[in-house]
């Protein structure tokens, strides 16, 4: 049988959710059923290592990404921006070059950030999915409109990570074929692989007897960095004693950086920058923490429950869902005073969180990789 050829689009593959999901997805994908390109905007990023090499990668520029306006660098980030928008506004050109004028059956754009570029597509044929991961409403540089968010419209599947986000897109769906075309999947996610990575010897810093609280996620403005630190300071200053470990990177990562050194913080908190294995820290930590201002589905907290953690995350889309309403974690308000009182609760009464042991403990994931995979695979196929 003659394989699907598909085209997948997505900015690079840095250490952020989607990309991990996208890489996880591709791992569990049987090679010999699908041709896949695999096109990025800039090849780089902590997760290319682990594409499969089966995968055929392609790239529109090379090179780190630069998040600086340093005099030297304005140059090559003009020209990065002005080839990128000159291959957007004539998809032509890519498509006979780069693409070599493939046929593809599927063209998948694996983040919400390129619709146009896959909507655009010369290719009439092929059928388009979108995969979001974010609420729209909410995002790092766009809010979308009710109008915007029609125009996703255009795709023949559009992949929602929580029901917060298909019930938006339900909302604004105007016919019975427009709400077929939206599917709720699950992120893949190998909980065995998670148990196994957290086995690794616990991290030296992790050793100290003060209440511990750790958060991941790549370091934007989205994940609430900045609040969790002047929460942090509040709390020391009123003789709450404990540490944070702050794990990954991105380009706010010197602002929160110097923001730690600015409050006085060099005891307490720690900036571990992008480490491949964060369990072995999440297991040895007190608390798990998302102090994000927005989501889509945030899988570190399915990965925190897999690891049995306390659980302290702000009331962003998917926390509910994921949380069973506050049955397996506590959910705190979308503030700052709101991360306040959820941290001081579990420094000041930590047996409060027994009854989220206790709904743990027995607690089945609503999914497995198996069946991600496989559900994502007959939308591809169908």
């Amino acid at each position: 049988m003659e394989k699907k050829k598909i085209l997948i689009r997505i900015g690079s593959l840095r250490h952020g959710g989607a990309e991990k999901v996208l890489v996880t997805f591709l791992k569990n994908l049987p090679k010999d059923k699908y041709e896949i390109d695999l096109l990025l905007n800039l090849y780089s990023g902590k997760y290319l290592a682990e594409v499969p090499d089966w995968i055929n990668v392609l790239y529109l520029n090379k090179g780190g990404m630069i998040t600086t306006n340093r005099i030297q660098d304005i140059p090559k980030k003009a020209y990065r921006v002005l080839y990128q928008n000159l291959l957007k506004t004539f998809p032509k050109i890519l498509y006979s070059t780069i693409l070599k004028n493939k046929k593809y059956d599927v063209e998948f754009a694996a983040i919400h950030g390129m619709r146009d570029d896959i909507l655009n597509s010369p290719i009439k044929s092929s059928k388009k999915i979108v995969w979001i991961h974010n609420d729209l409403r909410k995002t790092e540089f766009h809010n979308y409109t009710d109008q915007e968010i029609r125009k996703f419209f255009g795709f023949d599947k559009i992949m929602v990570i929580s029901e917060h986000i298909q019930k938006d897109f339900e909302n604004l769906a105007q016919n019975e074929v427009e709400k077929y075309k939206i599917v709720r999947i699950y992120n893949p996610l190998n909980t065995e692989e998670i148990l196994n990575k957290s086995d690794a010897s616990t991290p030296l810093s992790m050793t100290n007897h003060q209440p511990t609280f750790v958060s991941v996620g790549t370091v934007f403005p989205q994940k609430g960095f900045d609040r969790l630190l002047k929460v942090h300071k509040k709390l020391l200053d009123e003789g709450y004693q404990h540490q944070i470990k702050i794990i990954g990177d991105g380009y706010d990562f010197e602002n929160i950086k110097n923001l730690k050194t600015e409050l006085g913080l060099g005891k307490t908190a720690e900036m571990l920058g992008f480490t491949e294995n964060p369990f072995p820290y999440v297991k040895a930590a007190d608390f798990y923490i998302l102090s994000s201002r927005y989501e889509g589905f945030p899988t570190v907290l399915f990965e925190a429950i897999t690891l049995k953690k306390n659980i302290i995350a702000t009331d962003v889309s998917g926390v509910q869902e994921m949380l069973e309403n506050g049955k397996l974690g506590l959910i705190v308000e979308n503030s700052e005073q709101g991360i306040y009182k959820g941290m001081k609760k579990a420094l000041s009464n930590p047996e409060s969180f027994s009854q989220y042991q206790e709904n743990l403990k027995d607690y089945k994931m609503p999914f497995n990789l198996e069946n991600s995979v496989n559900k994502i695979m007959e939308i591809i196929d169908e």
